[in-house]
């Protein structure tokens, strides 16, 4: 068994990674931070674990030692605590995006504030299990990936991997459900103006590309990747469309090749394309609630473009449940333990 604590427990990934570890053979959650909510119970907030756990919400600066610490702060705050955070557990998950990137320069030019940390950003792990498994395994401390960049990286993945495609352009149209943007409400979370909206609210220049950009131009140096990002009317759920060009003499058979040599033997990897039925594709509805992510996709018969597409529930794979797929690998535990939960159909 490991004790686990949670650092920032009120928000939408706080309540996943609640729902997830509850049920966990392999843990005990120690404590849940909540500075607003402290001493109210976790039920108050995420009203359907009433009845589930005791657990009632503590300050940060009551944090006792742990073994894992999951910190699921908003972005820029994490860095302003990690040494501390770092001293009170043997292993620290950080969903947010403080370590997320390759250098210091990289954050100055997304997210417009100096590190403040910068000698850390190296000793964090980019926490994809279905390609940094053996360096998540050995790691201490793990840099969650966003949950629109995870799934746009695993989705091109296996083509860029294997040379299938032109370095450029790579155009990924993302459609966002609105738990992405947290819980916080702001005027653009508004039911009045999220009702029915389908709105672009990033066509360029969005912060993933360096993310996405990052780890796959470790397979190929030329990579160029462009976004264009969706709020849509659903509350879970990310669906990546991406547009690329496959080199000359690619086949189908090559594609499905190295399809299968990527993601064959990974748990929460499935590969949709049907010929019959509804959900030909993949589709982030019958995903809500489960750790998998579905990759299809279809070559434009009159010329060399290919259509990758890619769905998670942006809660679970990419952010809460992703999280504890690398806690497993960290801990020696089987990968899939506690995320076993297929989804649900119909929603």
């Amino acid at each position: 068994m490991v004790s686990v604590s949670i650092i920032g427990g009120s928000g939408y990934a706080g309540g996943e990674l609640l729902r997830i570890l509850l049920s966990h053979p392999k843990v005990t959650i120690h404590q849940v931070t909540s500075q607003k909510f402290a001493g109210l119970s976790v039920g108050v907030v995420h009203p359907n674990l009433r009845g589930v756990t005791n657990l009632q919400y503590c300050k940060l600066e009551e944090l006792k030692p742990c073994d894992i610490l999951f910190v699921g702060l908003p972005n820029g705050v994490s860095m302003q605590m990690m040494e501390h955070f770092t001293k009170i557990a043997k292993k620290v998950i950080d969903l947010g995006a403080d370590f997320r990137l390759d250098s210091e320069e990289q954050w100055n030019e997304w997210y417009k504030t100096p590190h403040l940390l910068p000698h850390l950003i190296h000793e964090f792990v980019y926490g994809i299990p279905e390609i940094n498994s053996e360096s998540i395994r050995h790691a201490k401390w793990i840099a969650g990936p966003g949950c629109e960049a995870i799934c746009s990286i695993l989705t091109l993945f296996p083509f860029v991997k294997h040379n299938l495609i032109e370095s450029k352009p790579i155009i990924i149209d993302a459609k966002m459900g609105s738990s992405q943007a947290g819980a916080t409400p702001t005027t653009s979370s508004a039911h009045a103006e999220r009702s029915r909206a389908t709105r672009s609210y990033k066509p360029t220049g969005h912060r993933h590309t360096a993310e996405i950009e990052g780890v796959l131009s470790k397979f190929n140096p030329d990579i160029k990747i462009d976004i264009s990002a969706t709020a849509i009317e659903i509350v879970r759920g990310i669906l990546v469309t991406v547009h690329a060009f496959l080199k000359p003499g690619i086949s189908d058979k090559e594609i499905w090749k190295a399809l299968r040599a990527e993601y064959k033997d990974k748990p929460f990897v499935r590969i949709v394309k049907e010929k019959h039925g509804l959900y030909r594709y993949p589709e982030p509805k019958i995903l809500q609630g489960a750790n998998f992510f579905d990759i299809g996709w279809e070559r434009e018969n009159r010329g060399n473009r290919v259509v990758i597409i890619g769905a998670i529930d942006n809660l679970v794979k990419g952010t809460s449940g992703n999280g504890v797929q690398c806690m497993n690998l960290m801990c020696g535990f089987d990968e899939k333990t506690g995320l076993e939960f297929p989804g649900l159909h119909p929603v």
